[in-house]
């Protein structure tokens, strides 16, 4: 017994020991990525050097620094960890490795408001003037981000629709994936049809926008993203006691713990539903991490979600941070959107970590 305690404390040592080096690699990734960009008056030197307080940034130098570079990699930051602790939810309260925070339709209602945004100029702000134009909401302006605020609308639309579910009692875990599916489907075929009376030039936008990029929210955008998606980690956190409860013996057990299922299921999927769509409202369609990041991190941390969540987070944002400063560098000027680069560049080392722990199991 005290043998298989003290195996225990070991591995959580060595779990957190990763964690803190995935952290440590995608602070030292985002300082890498500060300095990398087609300005010739900034260099890696420089910018640490001006981040550190050791030099002092001229105007031009410190707009570079903190109006471009700092919002796309804050933005690349939150983006995984959001999408990343997302889908470690999804797959542990659904018990499906193939869920990801877009398999809900999420992501298809985000596309249908931004096809209605694009091609029609249906903005659901139009339908707000009388209580946008007054109180304290007169000042802000919401017709420059009208696709951000139809991409968000929808998706919320998806999150109702969820809840729902969660009503009726006899609903399993498999029928959210299939209702998830259907209305991918759904709104597939909506935008599709959308595209068949679109131009060309607002074809080329959707398409722009389904791609995804980090360049779209500007500083203060990306602070108050941040800053939700810091207020719901605990959130999710509290959710790993019920997790694990799940994954060790499944809904009967649960239930036998004092946890109920279906309740956990709900309020896990809305939770999920809503990182996912604060961030994909801003970046367009960025759905590879959310898959990947919870296996990658299932394959070296385990199946304890107390640390499957915090270290799927962290190497969520350490793989969007990789790929976008990749994408942004690879080809400069020209800049690869960072949801192809993922899968790209995440593809292949998710196969790769897949054959080499192939027998494996934790």
């Amino acid at each position: 017994m005290e043998s298989i305690t003290e195996r225990h404390v070991q591995n959580g040592h060595v779990q957190i020991a990763i964690m803190l080096a995935i952290a440590s690699a995608t602070i030292l990734m985002g300082l890498f990525a500060m300095g990398v960009g087609s300005s010739v008056q900034l260099d890696k030197v420089l910018t640490l050097k001006i981040i550190l307080g050791i030099s002092e940034a001229d105007s031009l130098q410190s707009d570079i620094i903190w109006q471009l570079r700092f919002p796309r990699i804050l933005m690349a930051i939150t983006c995984g960890v959001a999408l990343a602790t997302a889908g470690a939810l999804m797959q542990g309260c659904l018990g499906n490795p193939l869920v990801s925070p877009l398999t809900l339709g999420v992501a298809s209602g985000a596309s249908l408001g931004a096809a209605l945004a694009i091609v029609f100029g249906l903005h659901v702000t139009d339908f707000l003037d009388p209580l946008l134009n007054s109180g304290p909401l007169e000042k802000l302006d919401f017709g420059s981000i009208g696709i951000v605020v139809n991409a968000f609308f929808f998706s919320l639309i998806v999150v109702a629709i969820i809840i729902q579910l969660g009503r009726m009692r006899s609903i399993s875990a498999e029928s959210y994936i299939l209702v998830g599916i259907a209305i991918t489907f759904i709104c597939g075929a909506i935008v599709s049809t959308i595209q068949y009376f679109a131009s060309d030039a607002e074809i080329s936008q959707l398409t722009h926008w389904s791609f995804g990029s980090l360049s779209r929210p500007d500083l203060g955008q990306t602070i108050w993203i941040a800053a939700l998606i810091i207020a719901l980690m605990p959130v999710a956190i509290v959710f790993a006691w019920d997790l694990n409860s799940m994954a060790l013996g499944g809904d009967d057990f649960a239930i036998s713990t004092g946890v109920d299922p279906q309740i956990t299921r709900v309020g896990i999927l809305v939770l999920s539903a809503g990182m996912t769509s604060i961030v994909i409202a801003f970046t367009g369609l960025i759905g590879f991490v959310g898959l990947a990041a919870p296996h990658m991190t299932r394959l070296v941390i385990g199946n304890d979600y107390r640390k499957l969540l915090p270290c799927s987070a962290v190497t969520g944002a350490f793989l969007v941070l990789l790929a976008d400063t990749i994408g942004r560098t690879i080809f400069a000027p020209i800049i690869i959107p960072v949801g192809v680069m993922l899968s790209v560049i995440g593809g292949p080392f998710f196969m790769y970590l897949l054959l080499a722990n192939r027998g494996v199991s934790h």
